[in-house]
């Protein structure tokens, strides 16, 4: 079994979640009292959510090169960034390390591509709805069609995750607010829609709706368990 390499607390509400579903794929491919092997260096995610909104991407960068290289002198054997957002800087990360990095984005592009989706609804943050570093590659290496809500549903679903979700609130209207903008995408002929901030998940699961769900916290980590015993 190799070593997964976890960068974690953004936030540390769905880090959880990563080190939960980890641990229990490891235990369902090789049962008994087995776990993974897990090295993890959790940041504060205060200090990260500062530098996003003031734009100053290149701290962030620095900030989380830092850490993965911490993560590999663990021990680690693959790195996986525990957010959807913060791989907008995985490129620089990547290129700190000597181990392969596991792309949320790749990862989630293969799930749908296996599940024959060719066009695909997005929710997020505003920065992973909104730039290229996301979308642009599920289009790239993936062929997908990647579509958004309107904007004033942006603005509400990136104010839910920040206000709420990454603080433990979970609200009922927000998440029937989910759902209408879920239902709103496959009217506009999302064929399923991707979960692709690692909070949104903690809110809304696959039986709140009819419409298809792709969870990325849970493919991720799918897709360390499957690196961890390949």
């Amino acid at each position: 079994m190799k070593t997964i390499g976890l960068i974690g607390g953004m936030s540390w509400e769905s880090t959880q979640g990563y080190y939960k579903a980890i641990n229990e794929g490891i235990k369902d491919k090789l049962g008994g009292l087995h776990s993974a092997k897990i090295a993890m260096v959790s940041v504060d995610f205060a200090e990260i959510e500062h530098m996003q909104h003031n734009d100053d991407w290149d701290g962030c960068a620095r900030a989380l090169e830092t850490v993965a290289k911490n993560v590999e002198a663990a021990g680690a054997d693959c790195l996986l960034i525990c957010t959807n957002t913060m791989h907008k800087v995985a490129p620089q990360v990547e290129a700190a390390l000597t181990i392969p990095l596991i792309h949320i984005a790749d990862a989630t592009g293969q799930a749908l591509l296996k599940s024959s989706i060719s066009k695909v609804g997005l929710l997020g943050t505003a920065f992973t709805m909104e730039q290229d570093f996301y979308k642009g590659r599920l289009t790239s290496k993936f062929g997908l069609d990647v579509i958004t809500p309107n904007a004033e549903d942006r603005a509400e679903v990136h104010r839910i995750i920040y206000e709420e979700l990454c603080t433990g609130i979970l609200r009922e209207e927000s998440k029937s607010h989910y759902l209408k903008v879920i239902d709103q995408l496959y009217a506009d002929g999302a064929e399923a829609v991707i979960l692709g901030c690692t909070e949104i998940g903690l809110l809304v699961q696959q039986e709140n709706t009819e419409v298809q769900l792709f969870d990325t916290t849970a493919i991720h980590a799918s897709a360390a368990v499957y690196f961890s015993l390949a």
